[in-house]
């Protein structure tokens, strides 16, 4: 299939153009058409799936075309293993979220669905975009429907929540911009032309300094939009104002993009000073692992305890990133899917009982397992597999963040297996509460169990927590490569880490490994241009932007 990528993107887009064309009081008929549209992505992305070739770690299905000629700014995408799990999770994600909102969105149904699909696109356009000027493009856009989400169809606080939202995201933003506009000029002072494209920017030449400050303004925007501390304030309050898809999509999705953008950019970009920084990002991860933590015990709200375990978990991802080994980091990569999965999940429960009794304080409830049997067997399912019980989605993603974490710093992977208790006593107390004892308010007395409408947004997550708690292999087969190309470009600057640490190639020991076995295998393969990374042999590329 040619132009793949292009359709990927672009088809919400176009859904959205002829929802718009629809009068607006035909909502089934809206719902039944976004639905549709966006399930062409989940089709593309099963095809792509199917042809991708898990033995490459350079990027595949490459297109490229003319954009902006005279500025040296092209529109240039492509996906690799990394991109291609977070693809697949935003187009898993989308379709529930439609669905859902014929529940919990009851006014201008219409724009929510606009806002939705556009939404989809931006997401889609940042992760498969390999020109920076492109990625930025679709990052900044990407604000645009997240912040209409909030602010039109959130909750009392929705206007203060949006534009904290929009202007946390956007300031962090600003200095990746003059970052990547210096980056593109060293480039061409050094090879004479102007460029953006990833494959050009690769091993540009750069001070020590510039390095530094470049890698900080990377290290800026995308630590606002994990959230690490002490950067997250935005987030409780975006998560609790949005409607229930709106938290869907950001926890699902939204904050996975401050991830990627670690291992997508700031690490293969700037190497060294991503290395160097390695230990304070690894220690502000851990504060946040602890802090998220105790901060969503003594939450009176369900959401607000949810949104605050997603900085606890995104803090086990981040911490995994740092370790800069291949245990740590696939760990994390693989928790950014759990955790799309299982607080999507939360998220979408905590709508079911909201949109009965219009309040999310613990308090209200109580005794819901005699009245709502399935909803509470759905909720404990979710919760286990987001505290990490073996046999769930969420064990496999942590244990291999703590053991890459370890592997990195003993201390730091001591405090974060604290994060592991603390998160199951936060959860295992909120279902107590919320499940268990004498129903002591009136109103919960006449609370009906979960919809048909309400199964069919729960059952694929709860599917997918099982199988990717019992069956992982797929996933990490599609990562592999991709994570062993993507940490040789720090693998020098990674080895001097540990061995000053007094722990010699023991945390890099799987990426090296990992890039000796693709050697011996004649797989390894350069970046989408030929730009190999330090400590990579190059192969030749067959069929350079194909799958196959």
């Amino acid at each position: 299939m040619r132009n793949a990528l292009s359709l990927l993107v672009f088809t919400p887009a176009l859904g959205a153009m002829l929802i718009a064309a629809i009068p607006t009081g035909a909502e089934v008929l809206m719902r039944r058409l976004a639905l549709a549209v966006s399930l062409v992505p989940l089709a593309i992305c099963v095809w792509i799936w199917s042809v991708f070739d898990v033995s490459r770690g350079d990027f595949q299905l490459v297109e490229r075309m003319g954009w902006l000629p005279q500025f040296g700014a092209s529109y240039m995408v492509g996906i690799d293993g990394i991109s291609l799990l977070l693809i697949a999770l935003t187009v898993v994600l989308t379709p529930i979220v439609l669905i859902a909102a014929a529940d919990s969105v009851h006014q201008r149904f219409k724009g929510y669905l606009l806002a939705m699909l556009m939404l989809e696109t931006t997401m889609l356009g940042t992760l498969v975009a390999i020109d920076l000027l492109l990625f930025y493009v679709f990052w900044e856009l990407m604000l645009v429907p997240m912040f209409l989400i909030i602010g039109v169809w959130g909750g009392e606080r929705r206007v203060y929540a949006s534009i904290k939202f929009l202007l946390f995201t956007m300031v962090g933003s600003l200095p990746m911009l003059a970052a990547i506009i210096y980056l593109a000029l060293q480039h061409a002072g050094a090879a004479g032309h102007l460029s953006f494209a990833l494959e050009d920017l690769y091993g540009t030449h750069l001070s020590p300094m510039a390095a530094q400050a470049c890698f900080l303004a990377f290290f800026l925007a995308f630590a606002v939009k994990v959230p690490m501390f002490p950067l997250h304030t935005w987030l409780p309050d975006a998560h609790v104002e949005a409607p229930t898809g709106g938290s869907v999509i950001l926890a699902g999705v939204l904050l996975k993009m401050g991830t990627y953008g670690f291992l997508r950019f700031a690490l293969p970009l700037f190497p060294d000073a991503m290395v160097a920084a390695s230990y304070w990002i690894g220690t502000l991860a851990v504060i946040g692992i602890v802090y998220g933590a105790l901060v969503a015990m003594v939450q009176p709200d369900m959401k607000k305890l949810v949104a605050y375990s997603s900085v606890s978990h995104l803090g086990f991802v981040m911490l995994g990133i740092v370790a800069l080994n291949t245990t740590g980091v696939e760990g994390a990569i693989y928790q950014m899917l759990n955790h799309g999965v299982s607080t999507g999940a939360l998220f979408l429960l905590v709508g079911v009982v909201y949109e009965r009794r219009h309040t999310r304080l613990i308090a209200e409830y109580g005794g819901l397992w005699k009245q709502m049997p399935i909803y509470a067997v759905c909720f404990l399912v979710i919760m286990l597999s987001s505290i990490g019980l073996p046999g769930l989605n969420g064990f496999v993603g942590e244990f291999l963040i703590l053991l890459g974490g370890f592997r990195f710093d003993r201390v730091l992977g001591a405090v974060a297996a604290s994060g592991v208790v603390l998160g199951a006593a936060y959860m295992l107390w909120m279902y107590q509460r919320v499940m268990f004892g004498p129903v002591t308010h009136e109103k919960n007395l006449t609370l009906t169990d979960m919809t048909r409408r309400e199964l069919a947004t729960m059952l694929p997550l709860i599917v997918l927590a099982l199988v990717m708690g019992v069956y992982p292999r797929p996933f990490f087969e599609v990562m592999h490569a991709s994570v062993a190309t993507t940490l040789a470009y720090a693998s020098k600057a990674t080895a001097a880490r540990d061995q000053a640490a007094g722990n010699p190639a023991v945390a890099h020991a799987p990426a090296a490994a990992s890039i000796r076995m693709r050697e011996a295998r004649g797989h390894a393969q350069p970046p989408v241009g030929g730009h190999a990374p330090a400590g990579a042999v190059a192969a030749p590329a067959a069929g350079h932007g194909e799958a196959h």
